[in-house]
This record gives structure tokens, C-alpha cells and sequence, in this order.
């Protein structure tokens, strides 16, 4: 027979129990109850309005850039990492972190500093990168790159350099390489990192904020339609529940697919 959990353990899972449902369960709920409160019809117009559509397609034109461009850098980064020792190694696995722990804003400021009118390359990008969808991307890259990274480097540190370096014995070059050993290997590391990155770049706003202009149909994402809406009337706004619940629903998803990856990885 089984034993019995303990008191204490069962006043435990109590307690956690009801602060996830405090922090989590409540308001979720609470927002799917106003998202759909007005009827059907008005979810569907709040989802169906032009400039709502235009920023859900810019969203997801910005996130599946990113990740690509996180996919790249993030693995490249990794493999710096892992397998090369040189001076300043540890500085720059600082740096690979370093956006979890500066605000958003901040990056969005730091792009401005760089990109913008009385920036160092203000005179050459300015037009191309500030209120324009390239300083978007810049900023989403910075803030989700380390989710791809981070995923990639225990796998390859597990891994060793051990098949990578009978492979090159027997003649295989770089690509060779790369592409028969060392994809393989990190495959669903890579993978569970690209679904946390995508999460993290349609949720992103506050270095988007700064660096887009926030122009309604233009450079307007839907984080920042939702801010639009709930600052632009007295009363809450169902569009911005509307916007939210689908920004939520995808992040959901978002988590079940890496709960699925993580499972196959602990296979």
C-alpha cells in the first residue's frame, strides 16, 4: 500500500495550489468572461477591425523574423560558447543574458541612442530602423535571444565534442558537421527554445513601444493596440479583451507545444 501523504505536505499543495489560482487561474478567467461578456458578434468585430488585423499581422511578421533570426545567432552563440575557450568568454555569456535582466524600455532607449536622428548611425538608418519594422525586429531580437541560447547550451555541454570530433577525423568538414551531428543533437533543444521565443516576441511591448512610433495601422503591434484601446476610452474597451484573449490563447498554445517538445526531450 502506498503511503499517505502527510499533513504537511498536503497543506503544501494547498497553498500552492490557491496562489497559482490567485496569481494565474482567476484572472485568466476573468479575462476570457470579459473578452466574450458583449456577445459573439462584438468579439468577432473587435478581432475583425482593420487596424486589429493589421497589428495582429505585423505581430506575427515581427515574432516569426525574430525567431529566425534568434534560431541563427542563438545556436551560433551557443556553439561559441560550448566549444571555444577565449578571452572574454564568461563577458560574453554575460551579455547573452544581459536582456533578462534590463527592462525592455531600456533596450528601446539604447536603439534610439544607436539608431536615432542624433544617434551614432542616425544619419544613415535613422529612416530604415526608428518607427519602421527592421528597429522592431531589433528590438524583439535582443529581448528573446537568450531563450534560444540558454535552451541550446546544456544540450551541447551534455553532448560533448566527442561525435563532433570523430566526424572530423573521417573527413567531414564544418557544414558537414554541423549539419549530421550537431543539429541532431540539439534539435528539440532548439526547437522548445524557438516556441519560448515566439511567446515572448508576439507578448513583447515596451521595447517595441519606444522604437515603433506606436502609429495606429502602421507600426502598431497587438501588445501595443491593446495599450491604445484601454488609454484611449474611460471605460474598458471589449476589443482590448478581445486582442488580449487571442494574444493569450497563443501564448497557451505556445506552452503546451513546449510541453510536448520538453517531453519528447526527456525521452
Amino acid at each position: 500500500m502506498a503511503d499517505r501523504p502527510r499533513p504537511a505536505t498536503l497543506v503544501l499543495r494547498a497553498v500552492v495550489v490557491a496562489w497559482v489560482a490567485l496569481l494565474v487561474l482567476v484572472p485568466v478567467a476573468v479575462l476570457v468572461y470579459q473578452a466574450f461578456k458583449p456577445g459573439l458578434q462584438t468579439f468577432a468585430d473587435a478581432l475583425t477591425d482593420p487596424d486589429a488585423e493589421h497589428a495582429f499581422r505585423l505581430s506575427a511578421e515581427i515574432a516569426l523574423i525574430s525567431v529566425a533570426v534568434d534560431a541563427v545567432f542563438g545556436v551560433a552563440v551557443a556553439i561559441l560558447l560550448v566549444r571555444y575557450r577565449f578571452p572574454g568568454r564568461r563577458l560574453v555569456g554575460a551579455f547573452v543574458d544581459l536582456p533578462v535582466a534590463v527592462s525592455p524600455i531600456v533596450v528601446g532607449l539604447a536603439l534610439i541612442l544607436v539608431f536615432g536622428p542624433d544617434g551614432w548611425f542616425g544619419s544613415l538608418f535613422t529612416t530604415h530602423v526608428i518607427n519602421a519594422v527592421p528597429g522592431m525586429v531589433l528590438a524583439t531580437v535582443f529581448v528573446s535571444l537568450p531563450l534560444v541560447a540558454r535552451a541550446v547550451v546544456p544540450v551541447l555541454e551534455q553532448a560533448g565534442v566527442e561525435q563532433d570530433q570523430a566526424a572530423a577525423s573521417l573527413g567531414a568538414n564544418a557544414v558537414q558537421r554541423f549539419v549530421r551531428v550537431t543539429l541532431p543533437t540539439i534539435r528539440v533543444a532548439l526547437g522548445y527554445g524557438a516556441v519560448l521565443a515566439l511567446a515572448r516576441c508576439i507578448g513583447e511591448y515596451g521595447a517595441v513601444l519606444v522604437v515603433s512610433g506606436n502609429i495606429e495601422g502602421v507600426t502598431e503591434t497587438a501588445p501595443l493596440r491593446i495599450g491604445n484601446l484601454l488609454q484611449n476610452t474611460l471605460d474598458s474597451d471589449p476589443a482590448a479583451y478581445a486582442v488580449t484573449f487571442v494574444l493569450m490563447a497563443t501564448s497557451v498554445v505556445a506552452i503546451l507545444l513546449g510541453a510536448l517538445i520538453r517531453r519528447e526531450r526527456s525521452v
